[in-house]
């Protein structure tokens, strides 16, 4: 029976059905480059695809890979990498597959853009085929970036290669096997880009009472139709010279300025200064840029709008993700990231000194005493308070709360929490869950004041200022004064060292790991510094009884097994399967 019924199913479907729809698929609902030309928005979401891709739209928190931090996640994959298993196959700090693909997108979209028709007056046209283009250069830039910082290296016969540069679409013509670049070639088209990109767009998308140079024989109308304040967010002149000082001090760094060439530290301290001297110079130091993620601005910043610290962000919203995931567990947490004891331990004495300098007057029975303001900004210490109810966190390992160390799987594993990031005024509580307004920062100012004090050292020294006016010693002063280190008084440990390029340098790299700690920089900055990979990461074991604590070190929380290659990313294991073209960084298989 069910054999008949069977063969006159398929009679029926093979009577009113043609030979062809059954042996040859339908033709995908796939819309073609030609459909992109008529319909803007379409064109606009092939440039969209190169925003969306931005590995820094979020945190990654990678700091649990170096001596910053530990997770309470043991399946991290930081973790795992930081702890033996990063290899080829396993790299959760690939950027291959993504920025290649967003490079991709914005190929296509720069190819086709003059042929879009974004307005029908010709003018109008051309300004906005003029701007997105632009941003397509910066953005490609910016992907360029991101792929030299996680894939570049030396390969065994010590040549320094970047990536393949790819300036067209690849279509299923195109030849993949192709070799990497040298790093010199990769930095030059990086460079590129950024030229076309800074002479198509605006210093910042603002309505404007001028016309600026560069747009001759427009009507102000028609040019704030296209550059003005509704564009904010989107790829500036101001962001890509911002990205021009991040690619040169990643290229005058150690690991990738491998004949340590003065020419590119200057390079660098002057792509840092231009900007830098738009912003006001030291003057432009934002007072309240330590804690721009909570201040009351936030509440208050308009559509697209950025505080004075920040040159580009994140939509804003409200959220408490963060606080979901690093609050304590007794605020309703997860804790999952743990500073370490080493962190704790590089933020200095309030006076400003080392806390191994005994001038310091640290006192490690009482170690939290008299540092740096900075230190309760960021990191949760025991005996301090967090979250709406200003909960006393007790995070000793004879405390009475799942605080306490390694009490439960989400309490701390290190005697620490993070704070920086995280808004206070979140409630978890699940009967009274609240949420904040949120943003993250891609690009804040006192990153770019840092790289012009790292490059201007090497350069021109501690107090040289060639044309800017400012040296690395005011820009360290500038930032420490901020913390409150040498706001009444003289900053003395400053002062002794300012004729000490080598002194400065281990203080500004210092200055670097508090300022952007948990902002995922400290990974990228030990390899480009070519330092230790392989500092345990250290906490403590907080004894509280009768109000009095005691305070053992715990000299390994976690191991770090890093091999003395791993200063370089690898090349994707399965990509140098298929491509024999593509060499290998060393140390890699």
């Amino acid at each position: 029976m069910n054999n008949f019924f069977l063969i006159l199913i398929t009679a029926f479907v093979l009577t009113f059905t043609s030979c062809d729809d059954l042996i040859e698929p339908n033709i995908a609902n796939n819309r073609g480059l030609e459909a992109m030309y008529a319909d803007p928005e379409f064109a606009a979401g092939i440039l969209l695809n190169g925003y969306t891709r931005i590995p820094t739209n979020g945190y990654s928190f990678n700091d649990v890979a170096t001596d910053n931090a530990v997770t309470n996640n043991l399946q991290n994959n930081f973790r795992r990498a930081a702890t033996g298993q990063w290899d080829s196959n396993f790299n959760p700090f690939d950027q291959w597959n993504n920025s290649k693909a967003a490079i991709q997108y914005l190929n296509i979209f720069i190819q086709e853009v003059d042929k879009v028709n974004w307005a029908n007056d010709e003018v109008v046209r051309s300004l906005f085929a003029r701007r997105l283009k632009g941003e397509a250069y910066g953005l490609r830039a910016l992907y360029m970036y991101f792929l030299l910082q996680a894939h570049s290296g030396v390969t065994d016969n010590n040549q320094l290669l970047g990536v393949p540069i790819l300036l067209q679409p690849e279509t299923v013509a195109s030849n993949f096997n192709i070799p990497r670049n040298t790093f010199q070639e990769c930095l030059n088209q990086i460079y590129s880009d950024i030229e076309l990109a800074s002479q198509l767009l605006p210093l910042d998308y603002e309505t404007a009472a001028a016309i600026p140079a560069g747009f001759p024989n427009v009507d102000l109308s028609i040019y704030n139709r296209v550059f003005d304040n509704q564009a904010r967010g989107r790829v500036s002149k101001r962001i890509v010279m911002f990205l021009k000082a991040q690619v040169a001090l990643l290229a005058a760094s150690p690991a990738y300025n491998l004949n340590n060439s003065q020419s590119a530290w200057a390079t660098a301290a002057s792509a840092a200064g231009e900007l830098l001297t738009i912003n006001g110079g030291i003057g432009g130091i934002d007072p309240n840029g330590l804690t721009w993620y909570r201040n009351a601005e936030i509440e208050t910043l308009g559509s697209g709008v950025n505080s004075r610290e920040v040159v580009w962000r994140g939509d804003i919203a409200n959220s408490n993700n963060l606080e979901l995931e690093h609050f304590p567990p007794s605020l309703f947490g997860s804790g999952r990231l743990n500073p370490t004891q080493n962190l704790v331990d590089a933020f200095p004495a309030s006076n400003g000194y080392p806390i191994t300098n005994p001038l310091s007057n640290y006192n490690a029975a009482n170690p939290y005493a008299n540092r740096d303001a900075r230190l309760n900004h960021y990191i949760l210490l025991n005996g301090t308070t967090a979250g709406v109810a200003n909960t006393v966190i007790s995070t000793a390992s004879n405390s009475t709360t799942i605080d306490g160390l390694n009490r439960v799987e989400t309490s701390t594993r290190t005697g620490y929490y993070m704070k920086k990031l995280l808004r206070q005024d979140v409630n978890l509580n699940p009967q009274t869950r609240t949420q904040q307004r949120h943003y993250n920062a891609r690009m804040r100012y006192t990153e770019l004041y840092l790289i012009y004090a790292e490059a201007a050292n090497e350069a021109f020294g501690p107090e040289g200022t060639s044309t800017f006016g400012f040296s690395a010693y005011d820009v360290i002063r500038g930032l420490r004064r901020r913390a409150g280190i040498g706001s009444n008084t003289t900053d003395l440990y400053l002062e002794s060292i300012k004729n000490n390029k080598d002194a400065m340098r281990t203080l500004i790299r210092n200055e670097r790991r508090l300022e952007l700690c948990f902002e995922g920089f400290r990974f990228w900055d030990l390899r480009r510094w070519k330092e230790n990979l392989t500092e345990p990461a250290r906490g403590v074991n907080i004894q509280t009884t009768s109000g009095s604590s005691t305070f053992t070190i715990i000299p390994e929380v976690e191991e770090r097994s890093f091999t003395p290659d791993m200063i370089y990313g690898p090349i994707p294991y399965l990509e140098t399967l298929k491509f024999n073209a593509l060499i290998q960084n060393k140390g890699w298989r």
